[in-house]
């Protein structure tokens, strides 16, 4: 586009007319697209060469399956890292939850999280980053809270080989899972 396109005949600025179809809902849907075949490449193949991901979620939630002291500890959004250690990454498109287990503190969970409750997600081996929009608390009349669902505190990592007992060498330990800023990754504005 050419600045005649964003300036009226007298040479003005005009503000372009509001959309009538939803394209910034489109393109969101797509880049959670990119993000799910990413997270479901990972889970059947395992993580190629240096990538990993920051996954950033909502913990305030009631449909989030965290446990109790992350909660606590993050109460309202927090990054986990898939990288060094975790186990049973799934994505389940018909509920449209991702699971995962990871070790936080030496002690294994199992995180479930809705792909609503995702506010952004990142590889940073390719510095690339996305941040959604419309990952909020507007859409609680639509939660669902799985019937039994399980707290990850009440889940015995000793059924998971990739959970290393405190108790190990340091260099038989994988990284526990990480919390972190995305701060590195957002879009600054020009100075």
């Amino acid at each position: 586009m050419s600045d005649d396109d964003h300036n009226g005949q007298d040479g003005f600025e005009h503000d372009l007319p509001e959309s009538l179809l939803p394209y910034d809902d489109w393109v969101e849907d797509a880049y959670r697209e990119v993000m799910l075949r990413a997270i479901e490449h990972v889970a059947a193949e395992g993580l190629p060469g240096a990538h990993h991901f920051y996954l950033t979620f909502r913990t305030n939630r009631p449909d989030v399956i965290i446990p109790a002291r992350l909660r606590a500890q993050y109460p309202e959004e927090m990054t986990i890292v898939l990288q060094h250690q975790f186990w049973d990454l799934a994505l389940d498109r018909e509920k449209n939850v991702i699971s995962v287990g990871l070790s936080f503190g030496g002690v294994g969970s199992i995180l479930c999280i809705p792909v609503n409750a995702i506010t952004a997600f990142a590889d940073p081996h390719i510095r690339m980053a996305l941040r959604f929009n419309h990952s909020s608390l507007d859409d609680d009349e639509d939660i669902e809270i799985p019937e039994g669902a399980v707290e990850p505190d009440d889940i015995d990592p000793a059924h998971h080989p990739d959970v290393q007992p405190e108790t190990a060498s340091s260099d038989d330990v994988k990284k526990d899972a990480e919390v972190v800023s995305l701060a590195a990754f957002r879009k600054r504005p020009p100075t």
